[in-house]
């Protein structure tokens, strides 16, 4: 049972957000209505494109801090697979890449379990094959906005040593100056130092920055570490913060 204070804090909330990534127009306006009707404020977009600039303008309208979850632009996102122009699969993943642990519902005319354990594997939080009830998508839907809501948010900054990750700004700072990274070299960077001092595999490395398809292509993993200690270590032949341990994987600190 909530207590007084949350539900005050959750009373002085804004609705929850959802966006609706829906080629279909019954479909969608049919989720949207049902959504609306329970009070949740909803978006949509007839594809990914549309869907990601969305997204990109409601992460542009949060500044630069996240001082509690009335920030977040989306609080759920409903995903079509089969959309006019890329894969649904391709935008939970691209989501993922970009760091954000935004809710996933993927609903889809693909029923099979291959598909169905292909989106979870990329990151989606549920899977409802189509045709469904409006009762069960708003149920699905209610259970992924509380697991979220009991979230803790992560921290804006990310400190190990001297290196500073700030996840809003996207920016790092190594001994007080600024360095560029690519978006695959910041993602690396922000796993290394999520798990400081523990040895991360290859296999889970290019699981998570590239993908589950991407695994045994550790060149590609090589040649990216080798570009983020020549940013990050003072000798990059002797390094200090990225220690490989050969046969396991990579450690930071």
């Amino acid at each position: 049972m909530l207590t007084s204070e949350a539900n005050k804090a959750r009373a002085s909330r804004r609705p929850e957000r959802i966006l609706i990534i829906e080629d279909e127009e019954s479909i969608r306006e049919a989720i949207a209505h049902s959504l609306q009707r329970e009070s949740y404020e909803v978006l949509t977009a007839v594809n990914g494109t549309a869907g990601l600039d969305l997204m990109q303008k409601g992460s542009m309208q949060q500044g630069l801090t996240q001082a509690d979850h009335s920030t977040i632009a989306f609080d759920l996102l409903i995903l079509d697979l089969m959309l006019p122009d890329m894969s649904g699969f391709d935008l939970c993943r691209q989501i993922r890449h970009q760091g954000s642990n935004l809710p996933i519902l993927i609903i889809s005319a693909k029923s099979s379990e291959g598909d169905r354990v292909t989106g979870l594997d990329l990151g989606a939080d549920d899977y409802l094959p189509k045709p469904f009830g409006m009762r069960e998508l708003i149920a699905r839907c209610r259970v992924l906005l509380r697991r979220w809501d009991a979230l803790p948010l992560p921290p804006p900054l990310l400190t190990v040593r001297d290196i500073v990750l700030n996840l809003h700004m996207a920016s790092v700072i190594v001994r007080g100056k600024e360095i560029a990274l690519s978006p695959k070299e910041f993602q690396l960077l922000e796993i290394f130092m999520l798990h400081p001092r523990q040895v991360l595999t290859r296999e889970q490395l290019m699981k998570q920055v590239w993908g589950r398809e991407a695994i045994g292509d550790y060149k590609t993993l090589d040649v990216h570490v080798r570009w983020l200690r020549e940013k990050l270590e003072i000798n990059p032949s002797q390094p200090e913060y990225l220690i490989t341990l050969r046969g396991f994987g990579y450690r930071f600190c």
